[in-house]
């Protein structure tokens, strides 16, 4: 499958910008009292499309799911690219049609005539258009594309870490004692290093699960060593290595090469029974995880690996045990985690002025 240019798909877009905005478009709609809103959504969601263009284009060459999203988003402009040449067209034969009409009464009726006649099947064309489009906008959250992406880079968020506000955490009891349940079980003792995976959309409370089992108290005493890593989308094995090492160890190391890093690694772990997290994990390369997992066979029988990601694919590639997919919040939890931080103490009641919506 070709990796698709986001230069050329997001000049696609701007074309079909220019159409829309066109003074003959805008006219074919106002002329007859069309719905003008179809083409509002249409252009909305070409806007939203268009923000995360430079994100998925770096992103598809590590995200299999992103060069095929982009795939049908390339396909979808394509279409519309055509279904707007197809109008201008048809706006632009009826006008030049007129032209020789002489009767100065079906100059001012053909048109009308001619769009009374098309607009039903131009606007369920419309329609299948939209679907498609906000269909492809809607997956943007899931893949993790961002807007604000400049020349592959974007702007930094803050790493995550291992600690955690307990008491700002709600519905998750049920996840946690899953996990644990596998974290401190007899069958994990019997393997050399064992993987879970977490998997959700951003924002969904991933990292917050991990902490939570991180920060255990059976975890800490079931374990020799624990460590975290902030992984992110700039995926680099030799940084994760060496923040590894540096915690395990608790000193810092000014050599970068990866060789040496790793056998430091394997030396700090050796026979010792570990817990590792490694946080927002984006890069599916089966090299890179393999690379990266290598010191982690030094550890004793009965380590784990935490990783938490959007998506799938890589979960998939780090699994050894079933992917744990983090629903999101019940309503009542979202209820309870906002008034934790929209009232003081989460006490509504001190705001009686308030109406329930």
């Amino acid at each position: 499958m070709a990796l698709v240019g986001e230069a050329i798909l997001s000049a696609s877009v701007q074309v079909l910008f220019d159409k829309i905005g066109s003074s003959e478009f805008v006219d074919l709609f106002r002329r007859k009292k069309l719905d003008e809103s179809l083409v509002k959504k249409l252009e909305i969601t070409l806007l939203s499309l268009n923000a995360v263009l430079n994100d998925a284009e770096e992103k598809q060459f590590l995200n299999s799911y992103v060069k095929e999203w982009l795939n049908k988003l390339q396909d979808g402009v394509f279409d519309a690219d055509d279904l707007l040449h197809e109008i201008n067209a048809k706006v632009l034969r009826c006008k030049v049609e007129a032209e020789f009409q002489t009767v100065t009464n079906k100059v001012r009726d053909f048109l009308p005539t001619f769009l009374n006649h098309n607009y039903q099947g131009m606007k369920g064309r419309i329609h299948k258009l939209l679907e498609r489009l906000e269909h492809l906008a809607k997956q943007r959250e899931f893949l993790g594309l961002r807007e604000g992406v400049v020349g592959g880079k974007v702007s930094q968020r803050t790493p995550t870490t291992s600690l955690v506000d307990e008491s700002c955490v709600y519905g998750r009891d049920g996840d946690k004692e899953k996990l644990m349940n596998l974290l401190l079980s007899d069958e994990a003792s019997n393997k050399d290093v064992s993987v879970i995976t977490i998997v959700g959309m951003g924002g969904v409370g991933k990292t917050t699960l991990a902490q939570l089992l991180y920060n255990d108290d059976k975890v800490k005493e079931h374990f020799n060593l624990r460590t975290w890593a902030y992984v992110s989308e700039d995926f680099d094995v030799t940084r994760v290595t060496k923040t590894l090492l540096e915690s395990v160890s608790s000193k810092a190391y000014d050599n970068k090469d990866l060789s040496f890093l790793q056998v430091e690694l394997g030396q700090q772990i050796k026979g010792k029974k570990f817990l590792f997290v490694l946080d927002d994990l984006w890069n599916e390369n089966y090299g890179d995880l393999s690379v990266l997992q290598r010191p982690f066979a030094s550890g004793a029988s009965g380590s784990w690996v935490i990783v938490t990601t959007r998506n799938e694919s890589v979960a998939d590639r780090m699994r050894t045990v079933p992917i744990h997919f983090l629903e999101q919040l019940s309503d009542e939890d979202c209820w309870l985690l906002l008034s934790k931080h929209a009232f003081e103490n989460g006490n509504l009641s001190a705001h009686p002025y308030l109406q329930e919506v």
